[in-house]
């Protein structure tokens, strides 16, 4: 069976972090996810759906993500219960995040208490954690790539004419 859930949204209000009583980081937060189509009145609606993120991963939402902010989440959805003030049982269906990752541009100050939002020990800046707080191991070819052309560097765009012998075509 699959129980999986990729968002991109806007949080509705500044994270909630807390800690269990044996110490463990828990963050809870909305993302309003704008749907793909309008209504009637040619209006885009927006569904508000809610995350929690745990330990290493969630004292980076709550240190870098604020009302607003734009978020990557991925996870699974789980639906708890538990018996309400009034005595009735109440059921919440939220979306477990694994891993939270922040898409505010570079040059956006969305960070806590003034902060850049480029934090070297942490999620901010779309770089990507795991639940765990580790990042994921990334292809570092960026650092080597002397002799090779851009990929958006046409070759070609001055030449006008490209002469090519039938014997150097493949078909």
């Amino acid at each position: 069976m699959m129980n999986r859930v990729v968002l991109v949204g806007r949080l509705t209000k500044d994270p909630d972090l807390r800690y269990t009583p044996n110490g463990v980081p828990v963050a809870t937060f909305t993302l309003a996810v704008n749907r793909a189509f309008t209504n009637q009145q040619g209006e885009r609606e927006a569904d508000f759906i809610n995350c929690v993120v745990w330990r290493k991963p969630a004292e980076n939402v709550a240190n870098f993500l604020k009302k607003g902010s734009l978020a990557g989440v991925d996870g699974r959805i789980q639906t708890r219960n538990f018996e309400g003030q009034d005595g009735k049982r109440v059921y919440v269906t939220e979306v477990q995040a694994e891993s939270v990752q922040f898409l505010d541009p570079k040059d956006s100050n969305s960070g806590g208490s003034g902060q850049n939002n480029r934090g070297s020990n942490s999620n901010a800046g779309g770089q990507q954690t795991n639940q765990n707080g580790n990042r994921p191991q990334t292809n570092q070819s960026n650092r080597n790539n002397q002799g090779y052309s851009r990929v958006d560097h046409d070759p070609f765009a001055n030449s006008g004419q490209i002469d090519i012998s039938d014997d150097d075509l493949p078909f």
